[in-house]
C-alpha cells in the first residue's frame, strides 16, 4: 500500500519549473521532454522567422541601402521594408518604373522562399502637397493606387493573393516634416510590411 502511495505521489508531483521567452511561459511536466523540446523549438522558429527574412533582404538589397533608396527594419508592427516613392514611381504617379521591378523581385523572392507562410502589407504614403495636376482627387488615391500596384506586381509574380493586403494612408501617416524637402521625401514611401505570426487562438477569441 505505501508503494502504491508512493507511485502516486510521484506521478502528482511532476517536476515543474518555468522558462519565460518573449513573454510566454511554459510550463514542463516530468516525462513529457519530447513535447516542451518541440514547443521550444516553435517558439525559437516563430522568432526568427523575421530575423532569417531581414538578413536575407539585407544581403540581397545591399546596394539599393547603401543608395539609400530602401530601408530594411524590424518594428513593432512586423519587418517593414521601406522604399523612397521616387525609386518606384515617377512623380505624381502609379504605374511602377521598369528600373524598379529587379528591386521588387528581390523582395517577392524572399516572401516566397524564406516566409511562406506570413502574410503581407502594402501600405502607400504621401507627403502634404496637394495634387494640382496628376489626375487623382487626394493623395490618399494616389497612395492607395501605388500600394495596389506593388500589390499587383506581386501577385503576378507568384505570392499568394490570399497573403497581400494594400493600404492607401495618403499624408496622414508622415515620419518627417512636411516644412522640409528632406520631410517630405521621407514621406513620400511604400512600406512592404512582413507580419509577423498570429496565434491562431488569439485572433478567434479576439474576433469574438
Amino acid at each position: 500500500m505505501r508503494r502504491d502511495f508512493r507511485s502516486l505521489v510521484g506521478v502528482v508531483l511532476v517536476g515543474i519549473f518555468f522558462l519565460s521567452a518573449s513573454g510566454c511561459t511554459f510550463i514542463f511536466q516530468k516525462g513529457r521532454r519530447n513535447d516542451a523540446s518541440g514547443q521550444i523549438a516553435k517558439l525559437k522558429d516563430d522568432i526568427d522567422e523575421l530575423q532569417k527574412a531581414k538578413n536575407e533582404l539585407e544581403d540581397r538589397l545591399k546596394n539599393e541601402i547603401s543608395d539609400k533608396e530602401v530601408t530594411v527594419e524590424r518594428l513593432q508592427k512586423g519587418l517593414v521594408i521601406t522604399f523612397v516613392a521616387e525609386v518606384l514611381f515617377d512623380s505624381g504617379k502609379a504605374e511602377l518604373r521598369k528600373e524598379s521591378f529587379s528591386k521588387l523581385d528581390k523582395i517577392v523572392s524572399v516572401i516566397q522562399d524564406v516566409v511562406p507562410d506570413l502574410n503581407v502589407g502594402i501600405e502607400g504614403h504621401t507627403d502634404n502637397v496637394p495634387i494640382k495636376h496628376s489626375g487623382w482627387k487626394t493623395n490618399w488615391e494616389l497612395s492607395s493606387h501605388r500600394a495596389l500596384s506593388v500589390l499587383y506586381y506581386a501577385t503576378e509574380h507568384g505570392v499568394n493573393p490570399l497573403r497581400l493586403a494594400a493600404t492607401g494612408y495618403g499624408e496622414y501617416h508622415p515620419v518627417g516634416s512636411n516644412d522640409a524637402k528632406e520631410g517630405q521625401q521621407k514621406n513620400r514611401r511604400v512600406e512592404i510590411v512582413i507580419l509577423p505570426k498570429v496565434d491562431k487562438e488569439k485572433s478567434e477569441e479576439t474576433a469574438k
